[in-house]
């Protein structure tokens, strides 16, 4: 979202009329029971005073709403910063998932951003291992609460041929089967990995690939 940042999304090719578009299919779509997962990319604010237009769109909508961090989230602060902006301003639809994850019936909602798959960089390698822990984290926590973990993340783990090893070693190693992942956009659509890959199944659920419509996960 870019509600109060001057950055348009719509001169992007499909973007044309999105928050439009994203709002009448979200109200269409979910109901107040609903809980919805946004994989990041949720602001393009640097902070918090500059992301409260978009929050406070995303807050109005239908639902209960879970997001963790994309690459753009440049507001992103600690947890106890971001839950008392959350505190402060009444939007108590919305849940912050860091480190941690969220109860949904039987099934635990977990999730981290992920990161690059293509570069062997000391930087990226480091970046990428605090993301491999703080998806085991996450996903232990649902473990440890009885619940069956469902995973979400910014970048894709399987991407054309490139492979986030890390990531998928702690897929692999708490069995999960289903992750859904954002990030890719126009025409980086036709090489997302969407469907079953070593017992797990991968869906894309970027905004232009689901037309801004929400999917229904179950």
């Amino acid at each position: 979202m870019s509600l109060s940042v001057n950055k348009p999304m719509n001169i992007f090719g499909g973007w044309e009329d999105y928050v439009e578009r994203l709002e009448r299919n979200w109200q269409e779509t979910v109901s107040e029971g609903d809980t919805v997962v946004i994989p990041g990319d949720v602001s393009w604010a640097m902070n918090f005073r500059e992301a409260k237009a978009d929050f406070d769109f995303i807050n109005r909508l239908n639902g209960h709403k879970v997001i963790l961090k994309g690459n753009h989230d440049y507001w992103w602060n600690s947890m106890k910063k971001m839950q008392g902006f959350l505190d402060e301003n009444g939007f108590d639809s919305i849940t912050i998932l860091h480190n941690n994850h969220y109860p949904y019936h039987e099934y635990g909602i977990c999730g981290t951003r992920g990161w690059i798959n293509d570069s062997e960089a000391p930087a990226d390698a480091k970046v990428l291992a605090r993301e491999a822990g703080r998806l085991e984290t996450s996903i232990r926590s649902a473990v440890c609460d009885g619940k069956i973990p469902i995973v979400f993340l910014h970048y894709p783990p399987i991407y054309a041929g490139d492979y986030n090893y890390e990531i998928l070693e702690v897929l692999l190693k708490y069995n999960i089967k289903r992750c859904y992942y954002g990030h890719l956009h126009g025409r980086a659509h036709r090489f997302a990995v969407c469907g079953e890959y070593d017992g797990i199944n991968y869906q894309l659920v970027s905004g232009d690939f689901v037309q801004f419509c929400p999917k229904l996960v179950m």
